[in-house]
């Protein structure tokens, strides 16, 4: 039987293939990955997510925007790709120019990152003009 490859999280914590925590905190990279391998691994996780909406949202803008992240930017964008899609789809889509819903229950540390992810797709989606 292989052995899961060992997680290194970016503040230099071993992390637990088998606990599930992968990518939550401040983020976890595999052992000796380069940023390349990072950024296709994060691309793979935004296009292939369970719900078709997100796999939209998410992967339009891993597509145009993550190698334009900063390394603790990707951390947060990994530990939001943990997250549930259900959760993530009402937390992006409250925060699209218009929706006058009542305040989300969106992690804090998580707000900046989907505000701006809420941003791309309404430029995407937005009328042409």
């Amino acid at each position: 039987m292989k052995t899961p490859p060992l997680l290194i999280s970016t503040d230099g914590i071993s992390l637990d293939p088998g606990s599930g925590k992968q990518g939550k905190g401040k983020g976890a990279v595999m052992a000796g990955e380069t940023p390349q391998i990072r950024l296709r691994r994060l691309r793979m996780r935004s296009w292939r997510r369970g719900m078709k909406e997100m796999d939209l949202i998410l992967g339009h803008f891993s597509d145009d925007e993550l190698a334009g992240l900063s390394g603790a930017e990707l951390d947060a964008y990994e530990a939001l790709l943990s997250e549930n899609d259900q959760d993530l789809y009402l937390w992006v889509t409250a925060r699209l120019p218009g929706r006058d819903g009542a305040p989300d229950s969106a992690p804090q540390a998580l707000d900046a990152l989907l505000s701006r992810i809420a941003s791309h797709a309404a430029a995407r989606l937005g009328p042409d003009t």
